[in-house]
């Protein structure tokens, strides 16, 4: 396993960083514990959760999954980098009630001891904003970071879905408090949707933190889902779907599983090995429903992408370019 720096830390994490959403709704219990084993065993350090993760009226049992899992051997909470999140309502009995979410000093204090309790820990290696909040200002918000570190239940503080002006934002205003800010960014980047590449990834970079892309395989839209559909007659659901309906978007998706298959490279592969080239990138989301999938993901950490593969995948979804050249001289 190749390790990286967490953007500006000290941190080491893996160059995969291992989603959760799937536990609890879609994978249960004793094989989401299969697959953190297995994880573990491959040295994937960085796992990834969220408070809401499980959602509905399940909201916090993917948290439980992984407490749970700390549980049965609690040597493993030293070898993991542990990452959730804060923004959305966990309010009681699944209301969307007041003060049970977003970034308030209220709501972060009562989340991070939520989450704690859950996830079966006494601390949280990243904390992260799930969204913005554009109510609270960042002056409460880092009040409220500060005293969570200095008593030790968080180490950093993290953004996800942010753009760049709420990270710049964010940073300076830690920087006139004196706090280290955020050290990180999750954001939607993929070889499909690459607009991060405008601001958010040069904030990121400007600032020291980590960006770790996820939705790395679009939705499985670059998983080869057109060869899929052919071979095995499994057709896309949902949004998927609805962007294969789309003529110009599916001549894009078969143009890239056609490049693919001139160079004898796995579709999934290679849209991981892709994220793991571009720069500031930590290391991208994967978030498998079995074991079986976490090594295909794994084996993207060798795949090799020569100049005429990476030139060819330019072609098929050009980015857009940095700002303000993408949309102006």
């Amino acid at each position: 396993m190749e390790y990286t720096q967490l953007g500006r830390t000290g941190l080491k994490v893996s160059r995969l960083v291992l989603g959760t959403m799937n536990f609890g709704p879609q994978t249960d219990e004793a094989t989401s514990h299969a697959i953190m084993d297995t994880a573990l065993d491959a040295g994937l350090n960085f796992f990834d959760t969220a408070n809401v993760y499980g959602w509905g009226d399940d909201k916090g049992r993917t948290e439980e999954i992984i407490g749970s899992w700390f549980a049965k051997d609690p040597a493993h909470r030293d070898k993991v980098v542990l990452a959730t999140k804060v923004y959305g309502n966990m309010g009681p009995d699944g209301a969307a009630w007041p003060n049970h979410d977003k970034l308030s000093a209220l709501n972060i204090r009562r989340a991070v001891d939520a989450s704690l309790k859950r996830l079966g820990t006494d601390y949280i290696d990243v904390y992260q904003f799930h969204h913005v909040d554009r109510l609270t200002p960042f002056e409460e918000i880092w009040q409220a970071i500060d005293v969570l570190v200095r008593q030790g239940k968080i180490l950093y503080a993290g953004s996800s879905n942010f753009p760049g002006y709420k990270i710049a934002q964010a940073n300076e205003t830690a920087a006139r408090r004196g706090s280290v800010g955020l050290v990180s960014e999750q954001c939607l980047y993929n070889l499909y949707e690459r607009r991060a590449e405008m601001e958010v990834i040069p904030a990121a970079q400007e600032y020291g933190l980590g960006v770790i892309p996820w939705s790395p395989l679009h939705g499985g839209l670059l998983g080869g889902v057109i060869r899929k559909e052919v071979e095995g007659g499994r057709r896309a659901t949902g949004r998927a779907a609805e962007v294969l309906a789309d003529p110009v978007a599916r001549a894009r998706l078969q143009a890239y599983e056609d490049l693919l298959a001139k160079h004898g490279a796995d579709p999934g592969e290679t849209a991981l090995a892709w994220l793991l080239t571009r720069p500031g990138v930590t290391g991208p989301i994967i978030g498998p429903r079995t074991p079986e999938q976490l090594q295909g993901a794994l084996r993207a950490l060798e795949a090799e992408l020569g100049e005429e593969l990476l030139a060819g995948l330019d072609e098929v979804f050009p980015g857009p370019g940095p700002s303000p050249e993408a949309f102006a001289w």
